[in-house]
């Protein structure tokens, strides 16, 4: 079996910066009442003409300019969205056709904010079967096109964005790459975070837009109590499952809902802040596209360096769970 490692990360967002005070306008809410609860301070939006596709076709060009791999030489392509262009064809297809990446197949990843994660562990099991040499995990969501911005309790919390990680197999010897993933999910919590119409089950129709269905609804205290439970969880289940304590994690890099889920999870496992990447300030919940944001700014801090053991792990709806283990490559 083969090692998948990470080999390049490119990453994608939208000019347009949506601050707390420009929140302030639209909605009843405060700077303040945001950064207290959520530690964020702006997030970026998305203007109309770009979409989801766009994004990650963004964030994958600059991904494939830092290996300097033409997008022919890709396998496959997994992009991971709760936003897709529209419902078919799959946003892959288009991301595909749109970088020229002419012998790839793939194909859409839905499991919200634990979508990148799951991407990149579906990724590195493809690499270590042997049958793919290049694939390409996206995380692109324009979340800003399914927020209600009459409704404080989620409009403060979303953001625009994308990135891309390239998986490769790793030299023989090579101590880098994929260690291990441990994932879960949990039905019982799907009402607690959701958009309710456009699918089979309810519709599009004049009642479903009158009544604001196609937008994101979510129980916030259900979904923090969940989050901050189960991201602590997995983490520590994972670390045990392969013998290693909180002390041997270089970095954390967990998806970026909420900076209080994000402490509190550092916490209870005895992890130093200072080895958590934390970026939910600057770009809000990009919900797939966070944890490739947080580990490019990671990497452009010095933060995270080769031979780094580095802790990835996320919490969406669903509930989706996951957390995985990788030795930084470069």
């Amino acid at each position: 079996m083969k090692r998948a490692k990470i080999s390049a990360l490119g990453c994608y967002t939208p000019p347009r910066v949506l601050t707390n005070h420009d929140l302030e306008q639209m909605v009843s809410t405060s700077d303040q009442w945001i950064l207290d609860r959520t530690g964020i301070s702006e997030r970026h939006i998305a203007p109309p003409d770009i979409a989801t596709s766009d994004m990650a076709a963004e964030a994958a060009k600059t991904a494939l300019a830092q290996r300097g791999v033409d997008a022919a030489e890709l396998d496959a392509i997994l992009v991971c969205t709760v936003t897709p262009d529209m419902l078919f064809p799959a946003t892959a297809c288009l991301v595909q056709h749109r970088i020229g990446a002419t012998k790839a197949w793939g194909f859409d990843l839905v499991a919200a904010c634990s979508g990148f994660l799951y991407g990149l562990t579906t990724g590195a099991h493809l690499i270590a079967c042997g049958s793919h040499k290049k694939v390409l995990v996206i995380g692109s969501d324009t979340m800003s096109r399914i927020i209600d911005y009459t409704d404080r309790g989620t409009c403060v919390l979303f953001g625009d964005g994308a990135g891309a990680m390239l998986l490769e197999a790793a030299e023989d010897g090579e101590p880098a790459g994929f260690m291990d993933f441990l994932g879960e999910i949990d039905g019982s919590g799907g009402d607690y975070l959701k958009m309710p119409a456009g699918g089979s089950r309810m519709p599009a129709s004049a009642e479903t837009v009158a009544n604001r269905m196609h937008f994101v609804h979510q129980d916030g205290q259900q979904v923090f109590k969940y989050a901050v439970r189960k991201m602590h969880e997995i983490c520590k289940t994972l670390l045990e499952r392969n013998g290693l304590s909180a002390s041997e994690v270089d970095l954390l890099i967990p998806h970026q809902a909420n900076r209080r889920i994000v402490c509190a999870t550092a916490e209870r496992l005895g992890l130093p802040i200072e080895r958590v990447v934390i970026n939910i300030g600057k770009y809000g919940n990009t919900t797939a596209g966070t944890i490739p944001l947080a580990t490019r700014d990671a990497l452009e801090s010095g933060r995270l360096k080769k031979g780094h053991t580095v802790l990835f792990a996320a919490v969406g709806a669903g509930y989706t769970v996951g957390a995985s283990l990788w030795h930084w490559a470069y």
